[in-house]
């Protein structure tokens, strides 16, 4: 873990940063618990990537290793779906949200999604750039990208972007397997 400035949405942050490559699917699912153990009620966690860069495999890994029991999917067509884990004893709701679907970010204020961002709810956000602004800012920012052909493994970079995501990264354990 290192600090950098990072600028988001034209504001400059010196928060703490993480990067890795996971090699695998077990490398996916290895972040997702080391995430799972580190959030805190009332996250927002925004993750960018292509399409097929693993930011639902990485919420599925996580909620699972939050204690969700059932099938976790991708809420491509319903645009969010909730699950319910358990962190320090007490039940959190988790909304997932994919936005990719959503043709302007008048959608997002229409369907009253906004409420879920609150201290209480975590929310992790698939394609948040369709929301725009109508999009709370995020805690964390996950960026994922496919690696070349030859490795078929991804490179991985959180980022803070607030006091809260700091402190979820501070207490990130994770160590890829080399």
């Amino acid at each position: 873990m290192c600090f950098r400035k990072t600028r988001y949405k034209g504001l400059c942050y010196e928060m703490p940063h993480f990067t890795t490559h996971l090699h695998d699917e077990a490398g996916t699912n290895a972040l997702g618990a080391a995430l799972a153990r580190a959030l805190l009620p009332g996250l927002a966690i925004h993750l960018h990537g292509d399409l097929g860069a693993g930011k639902t495999a990485l919420t599925r890994a996580l909620l699972h290793a939050a204690g969700h029991q059932g099938h976790v999917k991708s809420p491509t067509y319903t645009l969010v779906e909730p699950y319910t884990i358990q962190i320090a004893q007490q039940a959190v709701e988790v909304m997932h949200f994919d936005l990719y679907r959503m043709a302007s970010p008048d959608e997002f204020l229409e369907a009253g999604f906004r409420e879920y961002f609150n201290p209480d709810t975590i929310c992790i956000v698939e394609w948040p750039e369709k929301a725009d602004t109508a999009l709370p800012p995020p805690d964390i920012s996950v960026l994922l990208s496919v690696s070349d052909v030859s490795d078929k493994g991804r490179d991985v970079e959180l980022q803070a972007l607030s006091d809260k995501g700091s402190q979820c990264l501070a207490r990130l354990k994770f160590a890829p397997n080399l």
